[in-house]
């Protein structure tokens, strides 16, 4: 797997003529970077997601990834380049981890119950990449939250995609499972677009950072340019103070009314 490019173009939505729950956005993102996307609820974050995995078609603008219109792709051709792993998860919780992550080949042409060789050498790697191996027989249903957003990311990654997009891939895991997480996206050679509520991990994990605000874009760039004090401050009503924590020099945020 390699990473796409990525540019969005003027891209906007709402759900009809009166509403606009993302104003244009644009920005372009080069292979095999992370990008994270913050903001305050109701800042649009979700929003844009949809528009990056397809889900919703822009108002305005194109969303380009290599290059090409994703709209302008048949949705199998789009799905061969695009896996999303959202906050839903699978609700067949019988299934087995194998067979959950095997629902990634689809878009290629064969499903979990006619999977050849390639099939299951791809999930094979999925799962040991994802450190599901042991797990592989185990009902979904049985697993930790942890677990279970790990095998949501394994069955994305079966899709063989150039961009992935997480939808608050840590949202109510512990300590522990967010870090097993982060670690794990850090190792992946694709490009990522994540929407994150912390911005301590966005400022650690994400190579750009694209700050939203009432449906429209406040900054976009480096974490150490774009996460200021008055940036986040504007985007989440909240007064900021950013410390250089020692030896590592990495920055800390910390929030007050």
């Amino acid at each position: 797997m390699t990473g796409a490019a990525l540019a969005v173009d003027g891209a906007s939505w709402g759900p009809d003529r009166q509403s606009v729950l993302l104003h244009p956005v644009s920005f372009e993102l080069t292979p095999g970077r992370i990008l994270g996307v913050v903001g305050a609820n109701g800042a649009g974050k979700s929003t844009l997601l949809r528009l990056l995995y397809r889900l919703h078609k822009p108002r305005t603008g194109r969303v380009l990834v290599d290059g090409d219109d994703i709209w302008r792709l048949s949705a199998r051709a789009a799905a061969c380049k695009i896996a999303a792993v959202l906050q839903e998860q699978a609700a067949d919780f019988s299934l087995s981890v194998r067979e959950i992550a095997a629902l990634g080949r689809i878009p290629h042409g064969r499903g979990f119950a006619r999977g050849g060789a390639r099939d299951s050498e791809i999930v094979e790697a999925a799962l040991i990449r994802m450190d599901l191996w042991p797990l592989q027989a185990r009902a979904f249903g049985t697993l930790s939250g942890g677990e279970r957003q790990r095998v949501m990311v394994a069955r994305a990654l079966c899709q063989e995609p150039r961009l992935l997009i997480l939808d608050e891939p840590t949202n109510h895991l512990d300590i522990r499972h967010q870090l097993e997480i982060m670690a794990l996206l850090r190792g992946l050679p694709i490009t990522i677009v994540t929407s994150l509520h912390d911005l301590n991990m966005a400022a650690g994990l994400c190579d750009d950072v694209l700050v939203l605000a009432r449906g429209k874009a406040l900054a976009f760039g480096a974490p150490e340019t774009v996460l200021t004090p008055d940036r986040v401050a504007a985007a989440f009503s909240v007064s900021t103070q950013v410390q250089r924590l020692e030896p590592s020099g990495d920055r800390h945020f910390t929030f007050h009314l």
